[in-house]
């Protein structure tokens, strides 16, 4: 039967095969919430990069440049970090090259060697379960926490997504990450408030990103990487 384990930080992720494996990427507050929102609201694709200046550049080129360090919008970008600036189809058909603080990292470690990786959120938890029920590979959750560090609101993900996709595991992290949805499961954004990356956003003001980040299933769409792009399956 295949598994799936959780890696709790990009930095731990020299600890975990990858080849061979489905890969999940989450970034809850608010990346891998952000990349679904826009695909499932019509933009054409998403080019995850690393650096600043390289995405700058594909502005030259007609793309839409999304920028974010530290929960806010890099100077000289069109946008930002936001899912709620792509939920009125306003940027629909539009190629957009992203990179945040975490998301776009986490992507860039695990591209090479996954036999897939997919872009996970609370918003298509179910959509993103289904899907994987039907298949044989072993699954990595991959957390992109924040700049190395355990994020919580990761991690609930992740415990969500085991119990949604009822596999195997023999993973720590997996079967902690279970007992902690299971415990805030009623009550996900009161549990979050006291959370790290929560209190950064609120302190810009982002709550409505926030409250819109933990919706349950808002989309039934499936992101996927292919040829260095996000797209819908």
């Amino acid at each position: 039967m295949s598994t799936i384990e959780t890696c709790l930080s990009p930095e731990l992720i020299h600890l975990h095969q990858i080849k061979g494996k489905i890969v999940v990427v989450v970034d809850i507050f608010r990346a891998s919430s952000t990349m679904v929102t826009a695909l499932a609201n019509g933009v054409q694709c998403i080019l995850p990069v690393r650096d600043l200046e390289q995405c700058r550049a594909y502005k030259k080129e007609g793309w839409k440049i999304a920028g974010e360090r530290n929960g806010q919008q890099a100077d000289g970008f069109d946008l930002g970090n936001s899912p709620l600036a792509y939920t009125n189809r306003q940027l629909s058909g539009e190629k957009i090259a992203m990179t945040t603080t975490n998301g776009t990292r986490a992507i860039s470690l695990v591209q090479n060697e996954a036999s897939e990786v997919l872009i996970g959120a609370f918003l298509n938890i179910n959509a993103l379960a289904n899907y994987l029920k039907a298949m044989n590979n072993d699954i990595l959750v991959v957390c992109a926490g924040w700049k190395g560090r355990f994020n919580v609101e990761d991690a609930l993900f992740a415990g969500a997504f085991s119990m949604a996709i009822g596999r195997k595991h023999e993973c720590d992290a997996t079967l902690a990450m279970e007992a902690l949805f299971q415990s805030s499961k009623n009550n996900l954004a009161g549990f979050l408030q006291k959370a790290s990356h929560a209190k950064r956003l609120q302190n810009h003001h982002l709550e409505k990103d926030i409250d819109f980040c933990l919706t349950l299933n808002q989309y039934d769409e499936i992101v996927f990487l292919q040829n260095n792009l996000l797209k819908l399956k």
